[in-house]
């Protein structure tokens, strides 16, 4: 009993709280606030305080209370402040959907006096979320007989945001045909509503892709798309249209039935059944009718009887080509019927030579005749041949021919000939009958082997094995069989002296040649001899060619120093004054290669010195020339060791030794003049040094006595001055050398030497070479006209 008791009085006091909540909400107005959705949880709404008009500590003694539907509360009171704030962060779409406003009402209960508040929280939209279409591809097909205007609808795009927030606009991509209006249906929201602009055209645009754009309203604003494909529905707007208007064909009479006579073709650019064409007869007589059939699917125009040429001559057959509709094509086929010369001409062989030997005369090959079995045109005949044949045909007896040869055959030239006796008659259509006879010549043998190559140049290195293959000749024989086999052999040579046969051999068979010992190049640089050819014919035939055998060099022979000599005399000593300048000519190494190109290229090395850095060798030319200025602490005496190395693989060698001598006091005469430098310059390096290196070791004595002697033969004789006055031979030291073209210098070489009379000095003049003219006379290249030279001697040195 006490428990029902409890139990009533409970449901007093809450029927009694709802009185009173209705009470209060009857009798005034709600508070309200607004709050932005997604606002941070804790966020400030309003002071409650403030709002009923109480003091801060009054309000926490009044017990207050806040109470929403549900008990689902999304504020909480501060007792202390009495400020109202979120509970949680609020997401407008969550809480009322598409409701617009969306407010959350509540109340605000006092326990002490009991008193009650009502009150609304707005939640205020945001543009969270952008438009989406529930379908991102939109299939429309469409007729291409749509006028303009016809709006077609389309599904709209849904957007969670409410008012300014949701969908404001569509927009459809740039394009020919189609715009876009936005249309609003009675709830509010927007769709898109596709218009046609312009009349669509199947044949020209089948389908169309466009992209559909909803826009909302929100800042900044948002969007989404979806693809819309527009499939253009055909319809029957387009006739058939025939290729041509008129096709005019020739039949021959004699056709078989069922013969093709034309195909005629239409095409209809519209499709599926719009497209699908058939053919027929258009307004055919009997006689049409029943002369010509065409196959209404491919258009093939057929005989269904035979033509008579003397009947009709000609036809003009109309058709009709006509799609699925009423639309249709017209076009006629003219069609003439040709006369027929049905019998071929005849030939009949009376007589026939297969086989002619070459080089012979007017020949008979053929004798026949030719009959065509036709009258009137179709019975006259021409016969005729190839054009670019030798041989003719002349008319003897009527309708009889004879195949004879306009000149001598060449069976070289052409070994076979196939003649095409080509017999036609007048009629129309001409009909021919081709008869071919085959010729062969038969061979003589006129034609001489001939060589490939008139002279062939064969490369073989020095030092080869025995038997080495070094190369071939070939002929070949125009001929046949007997008259075209070679035979090869070598010739007699020219020099008798000229062991050929022990030095090369040749295969008779394949004209293959072998080198039968080692050559040597510098023994033997060309080996020139005649080859010859001869066929097997009565009577043989032969030719022949040049061979020229080049030996290549190999590098087996060491460089050969020509000065200063090594023969075992004296020493050659070099002079220098110690008051010569850095890069003064001490001497030059003169050196020469029995072999050549490369391995004759020979390079200079100071091996060893009695003072290192004292002096250097240039390396292209041997020139020993001082390295820095010569001091009185110098030693007086130096040995230079030269090495002088060719270029060849692997490279040879050989050493010089050369004596210097350091002097004081070097007279004048020894120091080169500055014409003479001159001089020296425009002449060849090599030839000058060597002059100045055998001057220098001549004593001043010798010279003054070939001076005096050389003055009274050249004025006895300056009338009839030619190469000058040679010295003999035995008057020059012994290490003068003859300087030839061989190794290393290119040509032979004269030098003149003149003494200038008067001088105080006895100063040398050394001058330009003198070179060899056509008749191998020495001529001075150069003469001075310088009165002071009128008592010049002259001493050569001359290269063999």
């Amino acid at each position: 009993m006490e428990a029902s008791r409890k139990l009533i009085c409970r449901q007093r006091q809450v029927l009694f709280f709802f009185f009173f909540l209705g009470l209060s909400q009857a009798g005034t107005e709600p508070r309200r606030y607004s709050v932005v959705e997604e606002t941070e949880g804790s966020s400030f709404v309003t002071s409650l305080a403030k709002d009923l008009g109480l003091e801060q500590g009054e309000l926490s003694k009044r017990g207050p209370r806040v109470i929403s539907k549900g008990n689902k509360l999304h504020l909480q009171l501060d007792q202390e402040t009495g400020d109202l704030s979120l509970n949680e962060k609020l997401d407008r779409e969550e809480l009322c959907g598409h409701t617009e406003p969306c407010v959350l009402r509540f109340q605000v209960l006092l326990e002490n006096p009991l008193e009650f508040f009502q009150a609304e929280l707005q939640v205020i939209d945001i543009n969270d979320h952008a438009p989406v279409f529930m379908d991102r591809e939109m299939l429309l097909k469409i007729s291409e007989s749509s006028p303009p205007g016809t709006a077609f609808p389309l599904k709209n795009a849904q957007d969670m945001d409410v008012g300014r927030n949701n969908i404001e606009s569509y927009i459809i991509s740039p394009n020919s045909y189609f715009g876009v209006h936005t249309r609003q249906r009675s709830d509010g929201s927007k769709y898109p509503e596709l218009v046609l602009d312009k009349v669509l055209d199947r044949e020209s645009e089948p389908e169309l892709r466009l992209t559909l754009s909803a826009q909302d309203g929100g800042s900044p604003p948002r969007s989404g798309t979806a693809q819309v494909y527009i499939e253009v529905v055909d319809i029957n707007d387009n006739a058939p249209k025939f290729e041509q208007p008129f096709y005019r064909v020739q039949i021959p009479e004699d056709s078989p039935t069922g013969f093709l006579v034309v195909t005629v073709s239409a095409t209809d650019i519209d499709i599926g059944v719009n497209g699908e064409i058939s053919y027929s007869l258009f307004q055919a007589s009997e006689e049409m009718s029943k002369t010509f059939e065409i196959n209404p699917m491919t258009g093939d125009i057929r005989l269904k009887k035979h033509l008579d040429f003397e009947t009709i001559q000609s036809y003009e057959i109309n058709i009709e080509a006509r799609d699925t509709g009423s639309l249709s094509g017209k076009c006629t086929v003219l069609t003439q019927v040709l006369d027929v010369n049905d019998n071929a001409p005849e030939v009949t062989m009376s007589a026939l030579t297969r086989q002619i030997p070459e080089n012979s005369p007017e020949t008979v090959v053929a004798v026949f005749s030719v009959s065509d079995l036709d009258s009137e045109e179709n019975g006259k005949i021409s016969c005729s041949i190839q054009d670019d044949l030798p041989f003719s045909l002349k008319s003897s007896l009527e309708n009889f021919y004879t195949l004879v040869t306009e000149k001598p055959l060449d069976r070289e030239a052409r070994a076979e000939y196939n003649i095409t006796i080509t017999v036609t008659d007048l009629g129309t259509p001409r009909l021919k009958t081709e008869h071919n006879i085959t010729v062969l010549v038969s061979d003589v043998n006129d034609n001489a082997p001939a060589f490939t190559q008139t002279s062939y140049t064969l490369f073989v290195r020095e030092n080869n094995s025995p038997a080495l293959h070094i190369g071939s000749v070939s002929a070949t024989d125009r001929d046949a069989g007997a008259n075209a086999q070679v035979t090869y052999s070598l010739l007699p040579p020219q020099d008798p002296q000229l062991p050929l046969a022990s030095l090369v051999s040749i295969n008779a068979d394949n004209g293959q040649l072998f080198a039968l010992r080692a050559l040597d190049y510098e023994a033997l640089r060309v080996l020139e001899f005649g080859v010859g050819a001869a066929d097997r014919g009565s009577p043989a035939l032969s030719s022949q060619a040049l061979v020229r055998v080049l030996v290549l060099d190999a590098n087996d022979n060491s460089p050969f120093v020509l000065y200063p000599l090594q023969n075992g005399s004296a020493p050659c000593t070099e002079l220098v004054p110690r008051a010569a300048e850095p890069g003064y000519l001490v001497s030059k190494v003169v050196a020469v290669d029995g072999d050549s190109g490369q391995n004759a290229w020979l390079s200079y090395q100071l091996l060893k010195a009695t003072e290192p850095g004292l002096f250097s060798v240039w390396a292209h030319n041997g020139e020993v020339r001082t390295a820095r200025l010569l001091s009185e602490r110098d030693a007086a005496k130096h040995r230079l060791l030269v090495l002088v190395k060719d270029n060849g693989e692997p490279p040879l060698s050989a050493s010089v030794t050369l004596h210097v001598l350091l002097v004081d006091g070097f007279s004048q005469p020894y120091l080169p003049l500055p014409e003479a430098a001159a001089d020296a310059a425009q002449a060849d390096p090599l030839t000058v040094y060597l002059v100045i290196a055998l001057a220098s070791v001549s004593s001043l004595f010798l010279f003054s006595v070939l001076a005096f002697v050389a003055v009274r033969l050249c004025r006895r004789n300056r009338a009839s001055w030619v190469g000058g006055c040679s010295v003999p031979e035995g008057h020059f030291p012994g290490h003068l050398v003859d300087v030839s073209g061989t190794g290393t210098l290119s040509e032979s070489y004269k030098y003149e030497v003149y003494l200038r009379g008067g001088s105080g000095t006895s100063e040398l003049k050394f001058l330009k070479p003198i070179v060899p003219n056509s008749q191998g006379n020495y001529l001075a290249s150069e003469i001075e006209e310088n009165p002071s030279f009128r008592n010049d001697f002259s001493f050569s040195i001359q290269g063999q």
